[in-house]
C-alpha cells in the first residue's frame, strides 16, 4: 500500500509539472494525465530509449499528435511493445484504459525500484569483499615482513609449549640402559656379523630380520648403520637417517587420502592443501616415511603385522625408488600450479632407501614377492647365559651390585633381553628406596668413593615377580636321575623351542592282545599316528606287542605337539614303559619314526636346541638328515645325529639298564 501511495503521489507531481498545452488549445486534466505517465516513462527508461522504444512501435508521430486519443494509442503501443494495436481509442474508452496504462507504469516503476536496491546490496557486498581482500593481502604483506606476528591467542600457546619444554624428567631407564655398542648386543654376534656384511657392502642389500622380542634387532640395525657411514666402500652418508616406523600402525587406505608410509595427495577440497592452494583448486603431494628415508635406511618392526596390500604397494616403491602421485583434481596445463608441486606428480619423490624388516613372525606373513628382494636374517633366542650377561651389563651401568643368584634368578623368568631389563630396573628402585637414596643419598652419588653402595637382592627379584605376576619362564628341569616312562621330547613355535615332558605307563592286558591305548586328546591327532607307527618299530627291536598291555600316554601340560616330531619320543618311552628300561633326564630327542625305524629329518632343530638348553639338557638327539642345520656343540650341548631308532636308544636310555638287560 505504501508504494501505491508512493505511484499516486508522482503520478500527481508529474500531473503539476506536465507542460501546458499549445496556444492554440486549452490543456484538460486528460492531457495532464498523458503527460505525467509520458514524463515517469522518461524517468524510467529515459529519453533516448523512450523515443527508440516508440520508434520502434511506430508511435512516434502519434505521441506528438493533437488528438488525445491518438496520444493515449502512442502509450498503449510503446507500454505493450506492440505496433500493431488499432485504432485509437474512442473518448469514453479513454478513462478506463488510463488506469490500466497507469497500472502498467506503476509496475514498471516498481520493478525498477526492486532492481535498483538489489544492485545497490550487490554493489555494497562487491565492495566491502573488495575491501576485506585488499585488508587480507595487506595484512599477509605485513606478516611476511614482520615474520612471527601473532594474535593474541596464538601467543598464549606458544608461551604455554615453552613452559612445558622447561619441565624436564630424568633420562628414562630404558634409554639409560639401551646398548651403545655391538659388545652390549649379547648372544647376537653372528646375525651382528651377517648385518654389518650385508649393509657394509658397495651394493647393500634389504634385509628382513626374524626373532623373538627383546633380543636387539631394531639396535643391532642402528649401530649397524653408524658403523657402515665410516666405512670408505659404504654407500651411506654421513647425514644417512635412520627412519623408524611400526608395521602394526601403518594400514593402507583403499582411498588412498592417508598414507604416512607412501605418501598422500591432500586435494584442494576435502583434505586440507595449503590456502593459497586450495583457493586455486590445486592439489597438495604430502611425500611419506619412505621419502624421509632417501639416502638411508627405513626401519618397519613388525613388518609382518603390516598390511598385505601396503607391501605390495611398498615393492613397487623398492622397484622404482621413487614414490608417485596421482589426483583428479591435478591439471598439468595450469600455469598457477607451482614447479615443485607439477614435479612431485610428474616426477615423483625420491625413494632410495635400505628397506629393513623385523618380524617375531614367521616368513610366511611376509609377502613372497617382498621376501625375494631382500636377505633374511634370523636372531637367535637368548639363553639364560645370554640373560644374565645383559643384566651384570645394565646393573654395571646403573652402578648397582648383583649377584650371581640374582642375575640366575632373572634368567628364569624370561628369554627375552627388554623384559630382564625391566624386571631388574622394578628391583632397582626397590633397592634405592629401601637403602634411602633420595633421602639421605642422592643418586648421582652412587658409586662414588663417599656415595652409597646399593645391592639388589633376590628378596627384589621376588617381590617384582609377585607383583607383577610372573611365573618363571621354564618349569622343566633336567636332571641326573634316570626314570622308566618318562622322557623329554621338543616342540618350537615361531622362533622359540620348548622341551616338552611326555610320560608312560604301560599294564599286562587282562586278555593278551586285547590291551588298550589312551592318548591325551589335546596332543594332537598326528602324535596319536606316532604311537601306532612306535608300536610296529617297537615289535620289531623288542618283540613285544603293544596290544598286549594296557599302555596310557601323556604329554604333560597337555602341550600340542601335533606333528611327526614327536615320534622317536614316543617310542622310547613306550619301549621304556613296556620294557621296564631307564630313560636318561639330561637327554632330549627330536624325529619322525618311520615304519622301518629309521629316524627321520623334522623341522626348527636350531629352536628346538635353546628350548632343551633352557630345560637343563645336556645332550641332543637329533636326525642325521638334520646335523647340517646345526652346528656342532652348539650352545654347549652334545649333539648326536643318528640315522635308526636303534641308535638314537644308546643315548637315550642309561647305560647301566642296557647292561642289565644283557
Amino acid at each position: 500500500m505504501k508504494f501505491l501511495d508512493y505511484i499516486r503521489n508522482l503520478f500527481t507531481k508529474k500531473q503539476e509539472q506536465a507542460l501546458p498545452a499549445p496556444a492554440s488549445r486549452s490543456a484538460t486534466p486528460l492531457d495532464r494525465q498523458i503527460e505525467a505517465l509520458y514524463a515517469i516513462l522518461v524517468d524510467v527508461m529515459g529519453t533516448e530509449k523512450l523515443v527508440i522504444q516508440a520508434g520502434k512501435m511506430k508511435a512516434l508521430d502519434l505521441m506528438r499528435s493533437a488528438d488525445p486519443c491518438e496520444r493515449v494509442l502512442a502509450l498503449q503501443r510503446i507500454l505493450g511493445e506492440d505496433p500493431l494495436i488499432n485504432p485509437a481509442p474512442k473518448p469514453e474508452q479513454v478513462p478506463a484504459i488510463m488506469d490500466a496504462l497507469s497500472e502498467r507504469v506503476a509496475d514498471i516503476v516498481a520493478r525498477r525500484n526492486v532492481e535498483d536496491s538489489i544492485e545497490k546490496k550487490v554493489n555494497e557486498k562487491l565492495e566491502k569483499d573488495h575491501a576485506d581482500y585488499v585488508n587480507d593481502i595487506r595484512q599477509q604483506v605485513i606478516k611476511d615482513e614482520k615474520g612471527g606476528n601473532e594474535s593474541p591467542q596464538d601467543k598464549e600457546k606458544r608461551e604455554k609449549l615453552e613452559k612445558l619444554e622447561t619441565i624436564k624428567l630424568t633420562q628414562s631407564i630404558m634409554e639409560l640402559l639401551r646398548p651403545q655398542d655391538f659388545s652390549e648386543i649379547v648372544g647376537q654376534e653372528r646375525a651382528v656379523k651377517s648385518l654389518m656384511a650385508k649393509l657394509s657392502s658397495p651394493y647393500p642389500q634389504h634385509l628382513l630380520l626374524y626373532g623373538p622380542p627383546g633380543v636387539g634387532k631394531t639396535t643391532a640395525a642402528r649401530l649397524v648403520l653408524e658403523a657402515a657411514k665410516k666405512k670408505a666402500v659404504s654407500p651411506f652418508g654421513e647425514e644417512a637417517p635412520f627412519v623408524e616406523t611400526d608395521g602394526t600402525t601403518l594400514r593402507w587406505d583403499p582411498r588412498d587420502i592417508t598414507n604416512p608410509l607412501l605418501g598422500s595427495v591432500h586435494d584442494p577440497i576435502y583434505q586440507g592443501a595449503q590456502k593459497t592452494l586450495a583457493d586455486s583448486g590445486i592439489p597438495e603431494p604430502k611425500p611419506g616415511l619412505v621419502t624421509d628415508a632417501h639416502g638411508g635406511i627405513l626401519f618397519i618392526d613388525e613388518i609382518g603385522e603390516m598390511d598385505e596390500m601396503l607391501q605390495n604397494k611398498l615393492l613397487k616403491v623398492l622397484e622404482d625408488k621413487r614414490a608417485y602421485f596421482e589426483s583428479a583434481y591435478y591439471d598439468p596445463t595450469d600455469k598457477k600450479v607451482p614447479p615443485y608441486i607439477k614435479k612431485l606428480f610428474e616426477e615423483g619423490a625420491p625413494a632410495d632407501f635400505v628397506l629393513i624388516g623385523a618380524t617375531t613372525r614367521d616368513a610366511g606373513h611376509i609377502n613372497p614377492a617382498l621376501r625375494s628382494r631382500c636377505a633374511e636374517i634370523y636372531f637367535e633366542p637368548l639363553t639364560p647365559k645370554h640373560i644374565q650377561q645383559i643384566v651384570r651389563n645394565a646393573a654395571e651401568k646403573l652402578k648397582v651390585t648383583v649377584s650371581d643368584e640374582v642375575t640366575a634368578l632373572i634368567s628364569e623368568y624370561t628369554i627375552e633381553g627388554r623384559k630382564a631389563i625391566n624386571i631388574l630396573a622394578d628391583a632397582y628402585s626397590l633397592a634405592l628406596e629401601r637403602r634411602g637414596v633420595g633421602d639421605e643419598f642422592k643418586v648421582e652419588d652412587l658409586g662414588t668413593e663417599n656415595g652409597p653402595q646399593v645391592e639388589i637382592t633376590k628378596a627384589d627379584i621376588y617381590e617384582v615377580t609377585q607383583v607383577s605376576r610372573l611365573t618363571p619362564y621354564v618349569t622343566k628341569k633336567a636332571s641326573d636321575n634316570a626314570l622308566q616312562g618318562h622322557i623329554f621330547g621338543l616342540g618350537v613355535a615361531g622362533f622359540l623351542g620348548s622341551a616338552i615332558e611326555i610320560e608312560a605307563v604301560a599294564f599286562p592286558a587282562k586278555e593278551k592282545g586285547k590291551g588298550t591305548v589312551r592318548f591325551n586328546e589335546t596332543a594332537g591327532s598326528m602324535a596319536k599316528d606316532s604311537v601306532f607307527n612306535a608300536a610296529s618299530v617297537m615289535r620289531q627291536l623288542t618283540g613285544k606287542d603293544l596290544h598286549d598291555y594296557d599302555v596310557h600316554i601323556n604329554v604333560i601340560g597337555g602341550g600340542n605337539i601335533d606333528g611327526p616330531s614327536a615320534g622317536t619320543a614316543i617310542l622310547a618311552v613306550i619301549t621304556s614303559a613296556v620294557t621296564g628300561r631307564k630313560i636318561r633326564q639330561d637327554v632330549a630327542v627330536t624325529g619322525e619314526i618311520s615304519l622301518a625305524g629309521r629316524v627321520r629329518p623334522v623341522g626348527g632343530v636350531f629352536e628346538k636346541a635353546y628350548g632343551a638348553k633352557q630345560a637343563g639338557i645336556k645332550t641332543l638327539v637329533i636326525p642325521k638328515e638334520n646335523s647340517k642345520d646345526i652346528p656342532q656343540e652348539h650352545l654347549g650341548l652334545d649333539i648326536h645325529p643318528v640315522d635308526t631308532a636303534e641308535e638314537a636308544f644308546k643315548y637315550i636310555f642309561a647305560p647301566e639298564m642296557e647292561k642289565e638287560e644283557e
